[in-house]
């Protein structure tokens, strides 16, 4: 018998039955199964294996006859009775454990589902520390609630692995960590990849009327009416919202920023009105790259127009997926248009803009016409007057630009 049936059977019986008799029939089912029976049907019902193991007691003692075997462990609590859940006693559990996980966080950046590489028994370690004493099954049970999953490795990292990668991750969640202490904004920026407009083919699927699926051109050819939309996005990890701005020319320097710009005049002013600073997370190459001359001489003319001290951080080379912006919005704005053909500028707006998930996410969009040509160059004299000021920890990666340019 499968872990569904049972769970479809005792779905369908518990409300007839009372705590006791619940009890005898789990274990019941779990004997009948044989070896590893007790772990199949505490998934399939959700009860502990302390309990089923109680069930079979009882059982065993009928079966031999002893007297009195309803005296102990036959009671039948009240309705409500029994000891609370852990996260009802400490509502700051999960959030304790999320905190302890989320600066080594890992997976596909195109899916919601988290994992980690954290064993379960480190976890419950480090939660001691913390006076939440929980043993390591309980530590898996609540990672799943928060939508971790183990899992094998997976060719995903791009590149190189730089050797202070992981020194650079935690200098990026501490550097958050602090702003967001502060109240000043934190956002997550990058290009999602450029689309080719057309009625041509969308990965993955919709519902439709049975056998009239959406008919799409049989080759995917740039048609130079419709041309191409680049959606440069901007995630607020405060506020859980994002501005994406939709550019029609070229992934530059200038474009980048000037996408930043618009969410702060749009989004982020109304949201952080006393805010002094600014922290931009992002990857550490194309348009917003550590290397990009154009790129620091961009985010000072922004700093000089809104009056931010800016700070970035960058992600080491070879770990781009790991961006927050991929996991916490571009990965919904694809399912949010899947199996739909992206016919028109128009289209794309509407679809990244009706962007929600079932924790708040809400995102706005529009359409940028302005051209943004390549090949512009950056003297030395142009960088000079930057008021550049390396952080300690790789200066390449981590720094600020003042407002005032020098010079």
């Amino acid at each position: 018998m499968s872990q569904d049936a049972i769970a479809w059977k005792f779905k369908t019986l518990k409300q007839d039955m009372d705590e006791r008799l619940q009890r005898l029939w789990v274990a019941a089912e779990a004997e009948a199964l044989g070896w590893g029976g007790v772990s199949i049907a505490a998934k399939a019902t959700g009860m502990s294996r302390t309990t089923i193991a109680a069930g079979q007691s009882e059982l065993s003692a009928r079966r031999s006859s002893i007297p009195n075997v309803d005296a102990g462990p036959s009671r039948v609590r009240r309705l409500g009775g029994g000891r609370k859940l852990l996260t009802e006693n400490d509502p700051g559990l999960l959030a304790a454990l999320d905190a302890l996980v989320e600066p080594t966080t890992r997976g596909d950046p195109m899916t919601p589902l988290r994992w980690t590489c954290l064993s379960v028994r480190t976890l419950a370690r480090e939660l001691g520390k913390l006076g939440k004493k929980l043993s390591p099954q309980k530590v898996a049970d609540l990672l799943h609630e928060l939508g971790y999953s183990l899992q094998s490795n997976r060719k995903v990292i791009e590149g190189t692995s730089h050797p202070d990668r992981d020194a650079q991750f935690l200098h990026i969640s501490r550097t958050v960590k602090e702003f967001q202490k502060r109240r000043q904004p934190v956002i997550s920026v990058d290009t999602k990849k450029k689309e080719i407009l057309g009625n041509f083919k969308n990965a993955g699927r919709e519902w439709q009327p049975k056998g009239n699926p959406i008919e799409v051109e049989d080759h995917d050819f740039i048609k130079d009416e419709l041309g191409k939309a680049i959606p440069y996005g901007v995630y607020d990890l405060a506020n859980n919202n994002a501005w994406v701005n939709v550019g029609i020319d070229h992934d530059t320097p200038e474009f980048a920023v000037a996408s930043i710009q618009r969410w702060w005049t749009e989004m982020g002013l109304a949201c952080y009105p006393e805010a002094t600073e600014l922290l931009i997370t992002a990857d550490g190459g194309g348009s917003n790259g550590y290397r990009s001359r154009m790129w620091k001489v961009a985010l000072q003319g922004l700093s000089d127009e809104t009056g931010l001290k800016i700070s970035a951080c960058h992600f080491p080379p070879g770990t781009s997926k790991w961006n927050r912006i991929e996991h916490s919005l571009f990965c919904h704005i694809t399912q949010n248009w899947r199996g739909r053909p992206l016919v028109s500028r128009e289209v794309v707006v509407s679809l990244i803009a009706a962007t929600t998930t079932t924790k708040g996410l809400t995102v706005n969009a529009a359409l940028d016409l302005r051209a943004f040509p390549t090949g512009a160059k950056v003297s030395d004299e142009d960088l000079a007057r930057v008021n550049l000021e390396k952080g300690e920890f790789h200066g390449e990666w981590n720094y600020s630009i003042t407002p005032g340019s020098s010079g």
